[in-house]
Formats: C-alpha cells, structure tokens, sequence
C-alpha cells in the first residue's frame, strides 16, 4: 500500500490558508491513488521539543546501540518509509513555523533517514518526491528560506524530486485573496496529478 506522510504546520488549523492548499492537494493525491495511506503529522497538536544536551546525548547512545525500535525514532521511521511527502507550512519570517524545524532535529535520525560516507551524506528516505506547500501575506520575491532549508532536507534524506506550490500577496490591500488562494489550489491539485 502506497503511503503519503502529511506533514501539516499549518498552525491555525482549518482557518489555515495554506491548509486549503493541502486539503486541493490531499484530494488529488487520493483520487489518483485510491489506495494511498495519508499518515498526517499535525504539528500544531504534537508537543515536540527542541533537542536538548541530555536527548542529544540519549539519542546518540540508541543511534550508537542500533536501537531503531526506540520510541525516540518513531517519526524518523514514518518519514523515512512514505513514498511521497507533503509539507504544508505558512510562510513565516522568511521561513516556516518553529514547530517544523523541531520536527527536523525529530526526524533527521543518522542510520534512518540518512548516513554518512567519505564523500558526505547518502540519502535512505523511501519518498520519491517531497511537495512544499505554502502561502505569505506579503510576496515571497525568492526568499522563501523555509522552501530551501525543506529541499536540502530532502536532498540529504535521497528524495530525488522537490516540488513546490504557493499564494502570496493574500494580506496586501486591494489583492484578491480568495481568488490567489484559489489559483494555488489549482496549482497544488497539479502538482498531486
């Protein structure tokens, strides 16, 4: 069975613009793999922590052990064994909610998503592709910070294809809001296809 990992920070829940994008995209997905898995990680729910000096350390001692059945690995594990992810973030400060970049440090699990060579870090992620969905207030204008840190992250972790969608300008006076989001629906529903 095909699995798709949902990775929602859209932290306003079903107000979320950028969850509009997601749920365009989520229903192509489905339709066109009726028999996909969506597993989603709803972040705003989670109650995950930044590393600290002592998880670091209880971490590289389960990573030393091989201990990959440890409850610590359960996200890298889902993250590592989806054929497809989608990330839906907001744009934020030049980047994303801080909640999706602790789900990084949860994730980035050296032995599950990724090891390292002489020649620098072999990717093990299953995924093929990783989709970036997004929306600002303002425009982007190639800052979108938050799309690149996600890309690097899927280029170590070996997912070969990254593909993006995204509405901005909704907070500018005079703009359409419903109409930009509308169109990235659009553009996210092709992106599923």
């Amino acid at each position: 069975m095909r699995k798709l990992l949902f990775v929602n920070a859209c932290m306003r829940g079903e107000e979320s613009r950028t969850r509009k994008l997601c749920e365009a995209f989520l229903e192509t997905y489905r339709r066109k793999h009726p028999d996909c898995q969506v597993e989603e990680v709803d972040l705003s729910r989670q109650e995950l922590r930044p590393y600290d000096l002592g998880m670091l350390a209880e971490r590289d001692r389960l990573i030393g052990e091989e201990a990959w059945d440890d409850g610590i690995f359960a996200l890298a594990r889902q993250f590592a064994q989806a054929d497809d992810i989608v990330v839906g973030a907001p744009y934020w400060d030049l980047s994303f909610p801080a909640a999706l970049k602790i789900y990084v440090e949860h994730i980035m699990a050296c032995g599950i998503c990724f090891y390292y060579t002489e020649e620098g870090p072999k990717g093990m992620a299953r995924a093929q592709t990783m989709y970036y969905l997004t929306t600002g207030g303002g425009f982007i204008e190639g800052q979108n910070f938050g799309a690149e840190y996600m890309r690097g992250i899927a280029r170590m972790c070996g997912i070969p294809q990254f593909q993006e969608a995204r509405a901005e300008g909704l907070d500018i006076i005079g703009m359409d809001a419903d109409a930009l989001v509308a169109e990235a629906c659009q553009r996210a529903a092709a992106l599923a296809e």
